[in-house]
């Protein structure tokens, strides 16, 4: 099958696209009797817009590879705007996909276009002078030969983590350059791990990429390791793969890393893992005609479209975020101060000196607490000094920013200041009542809490205006998300600071109006509430732990109580049921658990097997009315959709696209859910409990034909 789509075809279907034009030139090179066709990918703009090809942009390269057959080159290479090779195929335009047959065309015009660099008769290079992911290490792939540039940012396939998967050649191509295990670890492994990418050096070392070259000059090194290559002094070697021992292995723990991740939840993982086997043939016609066929399947998936909408929350929605004040309102941070100097208190103080790069103070009840949390701000300073992160300078400089004082007249000179102290009300009342004796009235007061209220926390002061709720979530360095909270009298200003301290953070905030538990934590808590509830009333624990697994979450409902900390989930339950006494209840098996000081349901035999802690057993006092799994995953999932809407028609936030942020950001919830609502709108929950889906067709689904 060849694609049949003309230029005037995919500008009708795709007018809006950001088209990366390829330019051809012919190069002399030193050492050859011919020129060097040399293809440049461009798209126009700088680097901070990445090239990316959509229909318009293959149907260039063709022209341009025309172009370059045309010369009778003694090569062809391609290479990409300065740091920018390319990163795949462009997503807004997959997003307007209406048509399967279109979605087919354009998976097969994208197989045509590269396909001529594997088939070529002329050797063919590919100059990885920057970001290559997707589509654009694909493009690579499909070239004979390979050089990258030692500072190139990253290569990688991200599509699994979309919930798609490599559809140009990768699932094929890969695994018989580098093997199939080395491709596991890439397509799937790599992509489903937080989308890991690949730095130069680690790409040189699987295979994917031939040399790693100085970046200084670059172009002319490649080019004089192409003409090496051309004249036969340079030899590529490639590795042997074992077609039986090896792919068995490999697409074993495919499948294995496939189910733990997606929970079969992601059609595009699964595909990925079947093309992957099919790969085993090394037969291009056969495997690249599935991947059209998949491709054309999965881009009519409404997973994939909510993988794209959460794909374009992250990217877009989260940088903006909804209601925030203009940014010229901030003012600026020179000093910060944080009160309380335990694990998280010196877990925020890191973050704030090494993003900030100003004084940062703690403050505790006695010396020794504070000696301990300022010595383990210089301990994580010094593991970064010891992994090369960080200059000998750089890291004398941030341990000369951190001290420590039993004193907050410390903070007298502070612009911020955060307490991060026990979850108690009186608590925080106090050490703020505390603060504002010393600190300046334009002193940004902030609060690290998870579930109190930022305005009865503010209501005892004299500037209540300069309180905002700054919440993190553990751990502090790993999670992207800070949900930042305007109580009733927060003013502009300290709102813009807040949100000014949390970009130069490199978090990604989203404004929360001040109700119980912000957004998180609320919909954690009601969430697990269910799964407790289904359990106290006589359902296994291992058929309520095993009950959400078809949404492909990362963790189960009884590992996430163990992450969160049963303590810490009772204490957030207590302060739900006192807010919602008719949502959110308070199970006395769970109080009888948190008394024993038991931490997990769980504990693992002898033989490596999961099974209910005996004591734990012994101390829950079941009903005798249990419920099947899909009782207990109707029951959670129904209470979702109920406290979004009651959240939304509150104005906890602006949009569900928020809450959605929110779980993506702060819970980890996988983007082939898209957050939560475009799930619950497809599977029917919406319409069911609330009489109406979160969202229109074809923001976060396949539009209507």
């Amino acid at each position: 099958m060849t694609s049949t789509l003309s230029a005037a075809d995919v500008q009708a279907a795709f007018p809006d696209e950001v088209v990366t034009r390829a330019v051809t030139r012919l190069v002399n090179v030193p050492g050859l009797d011919g020129p060097v066709a040399l293809i440049t990918l461009d798209n126009g703009h700088d680097h901070t817009r990445p090239s990316t090809f959509g229909p318009q942009g293959l149907l260039s390269l063709n022209a341009a590879l025309d172009e370059a057959f045309a010369a009778e080159p003694k090569a062809i290479a391609v290479t990409g705007k300065p740091f920018i090779f390319a990163v795949g195929a462009d997503l807004s335009g997959v997003e307007k996909l209406a048509s399967r047959d279109l979605a087919q065309q354009i998976g097969q015009l994208g197989h045509d276009v590269f396909r001529r660099l594997t088939e070529s008769t002329i050797p063919t290079f590919a100059f990885v002078n920057g970001a290559a992911m997707g589509g654009g290490l694909e493009l690579a792939l499909s070239c004979h030969y390979r050089t990258v540039a030692a500072n190139a940012a990253a290569l990688s396939f991200p599509e699994c983590f979309l919930g798609l998967f490599p559809g140009w050649g990768g699932t094929q191509l890969l695994p018989n350059l580098i093997g199939p295990d080395a491709a596991v670890t890439v397509i799937i492994e790599n992509a489903l791990n937080q989308n890991k990418t690949l730095k130069p050096a680690q790409a040189a070392e699987l295979g994917i990429v031939d040399v790693v070259l100085d970046s200084a000059d670059y172009l002319e090194q490649s080019l004089s390791w192409l003409a090496r290559v051309v004249r036969g002094e340079t030899t590529v070697p490639r590795r042997e793969i074992d077609r039986a021992a090896e792919w068995n292995a490999a697409l074993a723990r495919a499948r294995s890393i496939a189910d733990s991740k997606t929970h079969g939840a992601s059609p595009g993982v699964t595909r990925a893992v079947e093309l992957l086997e099919l790969a085993r043939e090394n037969d291009l016609d056969r495997g690249y005609a599935a991947e059209t066929e998949a491709l054309a399947d999965v881009l009519m998936t409404d997973e994939l479209r909510a993988g794209l909408y959460a794909f374009n929350l992250v990217q877009k929605r989260a940088k903006k975020p909804a209601g925030a004040p203009e940014a010229s309102l901030a003012r600026p941070v020179t000093k910060v101060g944080v009160v309380g100097a335990g694990l998280m208190a010196s877990q925020l103080a890191l973050l704030f000196v090494r993003r900030l790069k100003v004084p940062v103070v703690l403050t505790d009840i006695d010396q020794a607490r504070i000696d301990k949390g300022v010595g383990y701000v210089h301990n994580e300073i010094d593991k970064l000094l010891a992994k090369k992160r960080i200059s000998p300078d750089e890291a004398n400089r941030l341990k000369a920013l951190v001290s420590g004082s039993l004193d907050k007249a410390v903070f007298s000179d502070a612009d911020f200041v955060i307490e991060a102290v026990f979850e108690e009300m009186s608590v925080k009342q106090q050490v703020f009542g505390e603060l504002e004796q010393y600190v300046s009235p334009e002193c940004v007061l902030a609060t690290n809490t998870s579930s109190l209220s930022i305005t009865e926390m503010a209501s005892k002061l004299s500037h209540p205006e300069r309180v905002v709720g700054f919440h993190f979530f553990n751990p502090v360095a790993v999670l992207p998300l800070l949900e930042i909270v305007r109580g009733e009298r927060t003013d502009d200003a300290s709102l813009a600071t807040a949100f000014a301290v949390s970009k130069q953070l490199k978090k990604n905030s989203v404004l929360v109006k001040d109700a119980p538990a912000f957004v998180v934590n609320r919909l954690l808590t009601r969430f697990l509430g269910e799964v407790i509830r289904a359990v106290d009333e006589g359902t296994p624990f291992e058929v309520a732990d095993r009950a959400l697994e078809p949404l492909g979450l990362p963790m189960s409902p009884m590992v996430l109580l163990q992450l969160v900390g049963p303590a810490v989930a009772l204490h957030v339950s207590e302060t739900m049921h006192h807010a919602f006494p008719d949502r959110f209840g308070v199970s006395e098996n769970m109080k009888r658990f948190v008394e024993a000081g038991k931490t997990a349901v769980w504990i693992t035999d002898e033989q490596g097997n999961q099974q209910v802690d005996p004591e734990v057993a012994e101390l829950w006092q079941p009903g005798d009315n249990p419920l099947t799994e899909e009782q207990v995953r109707e029951r959670a999932l129904a209470a979702l959709a109920e406290e979004i809407r009651l959240m939304l028609d509150d104005g906890v936030v602006a949009e569900a696209q928020d809450i959605d942020l929110c779980m993506i950001l702060g819970a980890g919830w996988p983007f082939w859910l898209g957050g939560i609502t475009p799930y619950l709108d497809r599977t029917g929950v919406s319409e069911k409990v609330n009489g109406k889906p979160f969202l229109e067709r074809g923001v976060a689904s396949v539009p209507a034909a």
